[in-house]
């Protein structure tokens, strides 16, 4: 628990249940604001659930988070914060591709306008408290009008006869009206592409910064499905590889602290993610939002010495076969020849995983899309959310760097205490 709210903690708390508005709290205090699902009864596995709160206060400052979920339910969990959600709030709608007509909720995208992941759950993570003077700002008077919650079901026996019960997954939230001094931010790192089947691939991705804006990482996540082995990130400066964090996504996908605390990402830098993958099974996989599927997801969680945050908050790439950090636009800029060796190195363990891919001719001509990899001014955000509805292809990178949003190191974890 950071300084700031143990401070206040002493002095008062005032414990609220609030489900649709938040409501103004007495100045100099804390409160908890529940957003959960209103006991659901969700009919079909993979299915994306939403559920909408407006922040009704000009500013609010969002200090931890605690997770209410079960992970034999819930596969994930994702906290979006938009201009305007994708249905009035209260209301809960399917927030995913994974639609039928056989669906009792509504089908929409997560926000009508502005798009921001400001948490992300899974695999019975702990709950997470920000660094001291660390915050995210929402309010009337932000682009944060709103808050959104997802969870994806993988498992809806419990809802199904004869058992017929239901579910209140969500997030409770540590919130505060007392400004802090840094302002934080989540930046998304995904690839698009597939693996064969009985191989060792990388999912790689690269981008350049090029905002002017100095971030500091201080905590990163980690997100695959069942072939992620290792994924880890990096800051490449002046041809230097530094590692923002590496971990095996099969653990707790909790965030963890930065490999270097002292970090920083500035104009001309590089951002660089991989995820390892090992497909043991007897058939290719491919990127996508259900189980079965795959996923290469690295989040670097920052914040900012004065306001504003990043504007763009996604790097992609379409992934293999048809993207590797050998076709970056730069290669004298990333200096391949200096990645650490241990990029694809299992924490705790020496040896790396090498790849041994291979593909048929025609697999490197697949679709190239515009503007992807390169520059975080390629991407904007709002423009992927209006063309995420419906059914869309895989290989449509635009269209599925939302999607992989939505669905969603050996370091010591990210917890209550926040101490390096």
């Amino acid at each position: 628990m950071s300084s700031l709210i143990t401070a206040v903690f002493l002095l008062v708390i005032i414990p609220l249940i609030i489900n649709d508005v938040l409501a103004a709290p007495q100045p100099g205090t804390t409160e908890e604001i529940n957003l959960l699902m209103p006991k659901v009864r969700p009919q079909e596995p993979d299915i994306y659930l939403c559920k909408a709160m407006e922040v009704e206060d000009a500013h609010r400052y969002i200090t931890g988070f605690v997770p209410n979920a079960d992970s034999n339910i819930a596969h994930h969990m994702l906290l979006y914060g938009c201009s305007m959600p994708g249905a009035p709030p209260g209301e809960v709608w399917n927030c995913g591709e994974m639609s039928s007509t056989s669906s009792s909720y509504r089908v929409g995208a997560v926000c009508q306008e502005g798009n921001t992941i400001l948490y992300a759950w899974a695999m019975e993570a702990p709950k997470l408290s920000l660094p001291k003077d660390v915050s995210f700002e929402i309010g009337q008077k932000t682009p944060i009008k709103f808050l959104v919650v997802q969870v994806h079901y993988k498992n809806v026996t419990k809802f199904l006869p004869p058992h017929n019960g239901d579910d209140s997954s969500g997030l409770t939230l540590i919130t505060t009206k007392v400004p802090t001094s840094k302002q934080a931010g989540v930046y998304l790192m995904l690839t698009d592409g597939f693996i064969p089947a009985h191989s060792i691939e990388y999912f790689e991705t690269a981008c350049e910064f090029e905002e002017d804006i100095e971030i500091v990482p201080f905590a990163y996540r980690t997100h695959a499905h069942g072939l992620g082995r290792v994924i880890s990130g990096y800051r490449i400066r002046d041809g230097k590889w530094t590692e923002i964090g590496r971990k095996d996504p099969r653990l707790p996908e909790m965030f963890y602290n930065t490999t270097n605390p002292d970090i920083t990402v500035r104009r001309g830098d590089i951002l660089a993610a991989r995820c390892t993958m090992e497909n043991t099974l007897e058939h290719d996989v491919a990127v996508g939002l259900t189980q079965n599927d795959e996923m290469c997801n690295f989040y670097i969680m920052y914040y900012v010495n004065r306001a504003p945050i990043l504007n763009d908050h996604i790097c992609g790439s379409n992934g293999p076969p048809a993207w590797y950090w050998s076709d970056f636009e730069d290669q004298k800029k990333i200096n391949l020849q200096k990645a650490p060796e241990t990029v694809s190195v299992l924490p705790g363990t020496q040896k790396p995983l090498i790849r041994n891919a291979t593909y048929g001719d025609d697999d490197k001509t697949e679709e190239t899309l515009v503007g992807i990899p390169g520059k975080f001014g390629d991407i904007n955000e709002d423009e992927i959310v209006d063309k995420t509805i419906g059914d869309m292809s895989s290989n449509e990178l635009l269209r599925m760097v939302h999607q992989l949003a939505n669905a969603e190191g050996m370091m010591k974890p990210v917890t209550s205490s926040y101490k390096n």
